[in-house]
């Protein structure tokens, strides 16, 4: 039997085409829990039958959101079954994305510690 061929980028090209898609069909969300959101990112299980949607939003809070994407999810499956071409069409999981959160804890953690740093520096000159 031969050995089917994929090109190596596909579950990236997959999940860019997904994130892409997505972000068009987030406009049709009409539950009122759901604000505006970003897709940040898209994650596929090797088989295409799980995906993990990492987002953020810049109104309302995260869990209520997430809720409301979950809640969402099946119809959102439903248009990306009609626009994308192919076998499996992955179940939508949606988490919320708290790289940005963390990022700006850590820069004001620095910035304080370079302050202290800064000001210690300056006594004992």
């Amino acid at each position: 039997m031969a050995k089917k061929r994929t090109s190596p980028n596909r579950n990236v090209q997959i999940a860019d085409q997904i994130q892409r898609d997505l972000s068009e069909l987030m406009r049709e969300v009409k539950d009122p829990r759901v604000g505006m959101v970003t897709i940040q990112s898209v994650e596929l299980t090797p088989d295409y039958a799980h995906a993990k949607v990492y987002f953020t939003t810049l109104t309302g809070d995260p869990q209520q959101t997430q809720d409301g994407l979950n809640h969402a999810a099946g119809h959102l499956h439903n248009q990306l079954f009609k626009r994308l071409h192919i076998h499996t069409v992955p179940t939508l999981h949606f988490h919320y994305d708290q790289t940005i959160e963390r990022a700006v804890e850590m820069s004001k953690l620095i910035d304080e510690a370079n302050a202290t740093r800064a000001k210690d520096d300056e006594e004992g000159a």
